[in-house]
């Protein structure tokens, strides 16, 4: 099975949106049940997608890169963000510990909503011959790979990613404060990472310890997940 532009398109909108922008809500969401409510009193502790999208970051850019890696006849890639949560840390009960949980709760929203999604092709097996078989089937596999994508990302330990601000947690005071000054050049770090093909190795077994995962809990066969992602990415 190979599918065009447009219906990857159609399959992995709504997994791509949900993934990122659940994610912000979710840090928004913990900061609040740790004191900081900021995120809160501007609306964006919310499922509500329209409150986190980003014009450019959750919409263009990952339509224009599923686009340019269908004309150029390689696998898609997508990458995106929404507009991030504001989260004053300084706000929270305990700032250097909280900081954890309100971190972890971006990747752990991504896990969830793998889960999710890996319910969905169950729902899409179990109709079998239905119409809306393939469709449900095919939307599920795009919502694992989004998200156990943006949850590897985000844990690896480098600030800005959720997985820096957590090492910036468990760390001592001296390697805490050193990794936390990296942060103003931590996207730089991570291009670098990106076009030396380190950061694909950082994340591979991140992602095949969470589709393991998802799989497990969803009664999935993680062979037929990954043969599901393949055809998504030819």
């Amino acid at each position: 099975m190979e599918l065009n532009i447009i219906q990857k398109i159609a399959v992995f909108a709504i997994p791509v949106i949900f993934a990122i922008t659940l994610h912000e809500a979710a840090h928004g969401f913990m900061a609040m049940k740790f004191g900081d409510k900021t995120a809160w009193m501007l609306g964006r502790v919310t499922a509500n997608p329209i409150k986190h999208i980003d014009p450019f970051g959750t919409v263009i850019l990952p339509t224009l890169m599923l686009l340019l890696s269908k004309l150029a006849g390689g696998p898609a890639f997508l990458f995106g963000w929404a507009k991030p949560v504001p989260v004053n840390f300084n706000g929270l009960r305990h700032p250097k510990r909280d900081m954890l949980w309100v971190a972890a709760a971006g990747p752990g929203a991504n896990v969830l909503m793998a889960i999710f999604w890996g319910l969905v092709i169950q729902l899409g097996l179990w109709l079998h011959s239905g119409f809306a078989s393939a469709p449900l089937v095919l939307m599920g596999a795009a919502g694992i790979f989004i998200n156990i994508i943006l949850a590897s990302l985000n844990l690896i330990p480098l600030p800005p990613l959720d997985g820096g601000r957590i090492a910036v947690s468990l760390l001592p005071a001296g390697p805490s404060m050193a990794l936390a000054r990296l942060e103003p050049y931590g996207l730089f770090i991570l291009i670098a990472l990106m076009f030396t093909g380190i950061l694909g190795s950082l994340m591979s077994p991140i992602m095949s310890l969470f589709l393991n995962f998802t799989a497990l809990v969803t009664g999935l066969n993680p062979a037929q997940v990954q043969a599901l992602i393949l055809v998504l990415l030819s």
